[in-house]
């Protein structure tokens, strides 16, 4: 905006006050001065609002004698509409035929070429990738196209200047189309010194027009220098083209006076003088600029009003005639009708000429639609209040316990219904006003065949009003009605079919090229009149020739429920007062949340956490459960999460509050660019949870927004801002195109309806593809929020993923997650310590156990315990040595008796011998590694032989008496002992 204002400073315009002296002849053979070597112009205006009128030569030095200044008319002087101001007399004198004038203003409606003193400039504030400057938008620019200036298609920023000066207050009005939201419009104004003027929103910023319709914008300027702005930026997020926008007829008022008429264009007459306006010329005629009438073609040849010269007619073909359906006769009978698409500029009777087709034969009419019944003479009435039909049959009342279901079904076409209208619009031209945009055609309706394939070809009905059934009547939800319609088309063009509502001033829906047999499906969120509108444009190319007329949209049957003075054509079962009321039998609205029990046809409310069908209330299978992880509204027309979430895993229950959460929050994605390098934000507002159901994330598209706070106050259910759980907008910042503030646009909605909060990844259909997203190596899980957007099934496919990181997400604290410490036990006191598991994955909830203290002992009694046995062990185990000591002294000492006993002759052992004698059996003494146990010793004593007796000197019977003898003592000794140790 600074590289623009820099620039326009210099082309600032100015009056110069020229000061009139007699120029003095170098050469007195110079002729004197006549009219046609000077022209009057006059000085600026002083403070005392007088100015003079001087004599300002066409050539310097041509001739000589120029008239003397005079005094010039005030500066407040100006003619009226169709005079301008003879400088010669100074006075006012009417057009001739053929122009036109203002009187004290300038028009503008003819756009052959830019006219002189417009400029047209295309300004990209971007820097590139390496900061220079883009240039990209060179080629960028107001384009004429004969009755209308178009704006640039793209997203470059073109301004369309003009300047001019008033010598006293007036205004500037123009004729626009603004038919696209992805293109910005504003106009605004500024002084001599490129200071902007103060303007309201909306006079700065323009409002949308519907497709094919005209609109006018004014105003008001002040005296003096006003450089009038006209300025578009084009937001080409997602590739698709936007519509540009159209100016003409662009008139100023308040200039001082015109000094000169306008001639009428090429096309155009006045015929009359004195006139403020020309006028088109008729169809088959032609003019040329400054006509006072029109010149008729001839008969070979044709033209469209306005045009300035005419065509050869071509010979007739397929595309110059179109078929119609008749009304139905008396015998419930209809025909075919063929007729030549009007104006006809085709010539049938030459070679290669087409014939119209005869006739067809009489075929059956079809029935008439739902909610009307068939007269003696075939005409369709609809069927009296109270009543219903299916269209085929007499109009019968509702049963007892129903009531009639209002609206609208048309799916039979053979007359359009009368709240119905079908018209035809060219932008450049009026050569199909008078033509049907749309013919009936038996079970459908289509588009017709139209002037021109860039026609808009449109059907339009009147909805007065939606109005719930009686059973509705008390619901608090955000349906009151919905339209629905099947409709196909074929194009071998760039064909585009629209769908809108008139007052919103914006595309509900559209749809390019060829589209197989569909149905789609809108609902209304607030009740108001309105008038739905189909329009259908075969291309967008100015053509004059029909070159598509075969390409068309069908449109099979149109649905809207819940019509104010509808027609019906069923009857649906009613809530009922109690048998004990005087009105027994009569309907009541439900409350909100109830539905209609199937029995007794009373109203019940639904179960909690279930909400209610906003279309169905019979029967409790229309309380719909609600999802994981959420509840009801109170109404039950809504589920919702209250910001807590509880989940169990491994015996351990995780709960989780969320309630921090709960206010909007914005997310910025970007920045992104276009193709021409155009930087946008997407700005997401989210409402995770709380408001009781309430939609709380609102965005709004900021400039179409202040655009239409002027359309009355059913505008309200237009306002282009969205409620919804998760919306989108996408913005321009203020510093990327050169604008003062950021433009929201494109504000969509993402979550309608909250289908629950679950650890799982997948929820009614819906992935939240946790690959997306970085591995959650901690033990607490992901909570996954699920919504889904159009409850109509209108989605397109497309699937949302956020991943919002907050300390808030943490599950409540419990037992678990904190431990003990206990501290040494000092001066007879211990403190216990409680601390968070770390990492501490939890918030809220438990809070840690305060500090606590219990007395104690310097040694603990585990210790204690630990030294008494210890001392215990240590005082058997003495004990038990000092037994086993003076037991084996008693031993030793009657193992010394026993062997003295056992020598009783004192005759010392002669020492044993090694080798075993002849015949002797080897003893089977035991060998220990270690020394042996008493035990053990004598038995080695007592199976030793006497030495004697082992070498057989000495008698060995007595030998072996002697050893047994001893060997039995031995034996007896030892049992004694052992008789002693057991008493």
């Amino acid at each position: 905006m600074k590289e623009e204002s820099r620039w326009f400073c210099f082309l600032k315009c100015f009056l110069f006050i020229i000061s009139a002296r007699q120029w003095v002849s170098a050469s007195r053979n110079l002729r004197p001065c006549n009219e046609t070597d000077y022209y009057y112009e006059y000085t600026e205006c002083d403070s005392a609002g007088s100015r003079w009128r001087v004599a300002i030569p066409h050539n310097l030095g041509t001739c000589s004698a120029l008239p003397t200044p005079t005094r010039g008319t005030d500066c407040s002087f100006s003619c009226a509409a169709g005079e301008f101001l003879e400088m010669s007399t100074q006075q006012c004198t009417p057009c001739a035929a053929g122009s036109y004038s203002l009187g004290s203003g300038v028009r503008f409606d003819q756009w052959d070429t830019i006219p002189a003193g417009f400029t047209s400039l295309a300004t990209y504030m971007d820097p590139g990738p390496s900061g220079e400057e883009s240039q990209a938008c060179n080629s960028s620019s107001w384009t004429p196209q004969g009755v209308y200036l178009e704006s640039s298609r793209d997203e470059c920023t073109v301004s369309l200047v003009y300047a001019v000066h008033l010598e006293k207050q007036g205004s500037v009005s123009f004729s626009y189309q603004y038919p696209d939201n992805n293109i910005f419009l504003e106009f605004y104004v500024q002084n001599e010194q490129c200071q902007e003027m103060a303007q309201t929103d909306d006079q700065k910023w323009i409002k949308l027009t519907t497709n094919g319709e005209w609109d006018t914008h004014t105003v008001n300027l002040k005296s003096g220098t006003n450089i009038l702005y006209w300025r578009t930026t084009g937001v080409l997020v997602g590739g698709k083209m936007v519509k540009p926008v159209l100016l003409r007829n662009i008139q100023i008022e308040g200039v001082a006076y015109t000094s000169e008429c306008f001639p009428c264009r090429p096309g155009w007459f006045s015929s009359a003088p004195g006139s403020s306006s020309c006028q088109p010329c008729p169809r088959n005629t032609s003019s040329n600029k400054g006509a006072t009438s029109c010149t008729p073609c001839p008969d070979t040849q044709y033209s469209h009003e306005g045009w300035s010269q005419c065509k050869e007619r071509p010979p007739c073909s397929e595309k110059d005639y179109f078929q119609i359906h008749t009304a139905c006769d008396s015998e419930g009978k209809t025909q075919v009708m063929y007729r030549w698409v009007e104006p006809r500029i085709c010539e049938e009777n030459v070679t290669g000429a087409v014939a119209l087709p005869p006739t067809g034969e009489r075929e059956a009419c079809p029935p008439c639609n739902p909610g009307y019944y068939n007269t003696n003479d075939s005409t369709c009435f609809p069927c009296p209040p109270g009543t219903h039909s299916d269209g085929t049959s007499v109009c019968e009342e509702c049963p007892a316990g129903t009531e009639p279901v209002l609206g609208y079904e048309y799916k039979w076409w053979n007359v359009l219904p009368s709240n119905m209208k079908t018209s035809c619009f060219n932008v450049g031209n009026s050569k199909c006003d008078d033509m049907n945009g749309w013919e009936v055609a038996g079970d459908h309706i289509r588009s017709g065949a139209g002037g021109s394939d860039n026609d808009y070809l449109i059907l339009n009905l009147h909805v007065p009003g939606f109005k719930l059934p009686t059973s509705l009547a008390g619901m608090t939800g955000s349906e009151f009605g919905r339209i629905t319609f099947v409709f196909e088309t074929i194009c071998s063009a760039d064909c585009e079919l629209y769908f809108m509502m008139v007052k919103s001033t914006t595309v509900v829906e559209s749809w390019e090229g060829s589209k197989e047999r569909q149905s789609y499906t809108h609902i209304m969120t607030r009740n108001a009149s309105v008038s739905y509108t189909w329009a259908f444009q075969r291309t967008n190319q100015a053509q004059d020739v029909r070159r598509y007329i075969s390409d068309v949209v069908i449109l099979y049957s149109v649905s809207v429920t819940n019509v104010q003075d509808g027609v019906a054509s069923a009857c649906r079962a009613c809530a009922l007062l109690s048998q004990s009321s005087q009105r027994s039998g009569s309907c009541i609205p439900c409350p909100a949340g109830f539905y209609i029990d199937r029995d007794t046809n009373r109203c019940q409310e639904c179960p909690p956490n279930t909400y209610l069908s906003g279309h169905h209330t019979y029967g409790e299978d229309a309380c719909l459960p609600c999802g994981p992880g959420s509840k009801s509204n109170k109404e039950h027309s809504r589920c919702y999460s209250d910001c807590s979430f509880s989940h169990t895993e491994n015996n351990r229950t995780l709960t989780f509050d969320l309630s921090s959460l709960s206010t909007v929050a914005s997310l910025t994605i970007g920045p992104s660019f276009t193709s021409k390098g155009t930087k946008y934000l997407h700005v997401f507002n989210v409402s995770l949870c709380g408001h009781q159901g309430k939609m709380a994330a609102v965005c709004t598209d900021n400039v179409t927004d202040i655009a239409n706070k002027d359309m009355g106050s059913d505008s309200t259910q237009f306002v282009n801002s969205v409620d919804s759980f998760i919306c989108q907008s996408t913005i321009i910042p203020a510093d990327g195109r050169g604008f003062r503030m950021a433009l929201a646009s494109q504000s969509i909605s993402l979550a309608d309806t909250f289908v629950g909060a679950t650890v799982d990844s997948d929820l009614d259909g819906i992935n939240a593809r946790p690959e997306l997203f970085s591995d959650n190596s901690k033990s607490i899980p992901d909570i996954n929020f699920f919504y889904s957007a159009c409850p109509a099934g209108t989605c397109d496919g497309c699937t949302f993923h956020f991943l919002w990181e907050s300390g808030s997400a943490c599950p409540r604290c419990t037992q678990d997650d904190y431990h003990q410490i206990e501290g040494a036990c000092k001066g007879g006191a211990q403190e216990t310590l409680s601390v968070w598991n770390e990492p501490k994955l939890c918030i809220k909830g438990m809070s840690l156990p305060a500090k606590s203290s219990a007395p104690c002992e310097a040694i603990a009694l585990w210790l204690k315990a630990g030294v008494g046995g210890g001392a215990f062990l240590a005082v058997l185990l003495v004990s038990l040595t000092c037994y086993f000591w003076k037991k084996n002294k008693r031993l030793e000492y009657k193992y010394s008796r026993l062997v003295m006993s056992a020598n009783k002759d004192c005759e010392l052992p002669v020492a044993d011998s090694c080798a075993l004698a002849e015949g002797e059996e080897p003893e089977d003494d035991v060998v220990y590694s270690h020394k042996p146990s008493l035990l053990g010793k004598l038995r080695a004593i007592a199976n030793k032989v006497h030495p004697s007796l082992r070498d057989g000197s000495g008698g060995n019977d007595e030998k072996e008496e002697g050893r047994k003898e001893g060997r039995k003592e031995g034996e007896r000794e030892i049992e004694r002992e052992r008789r002693s140790e057991s008493w």
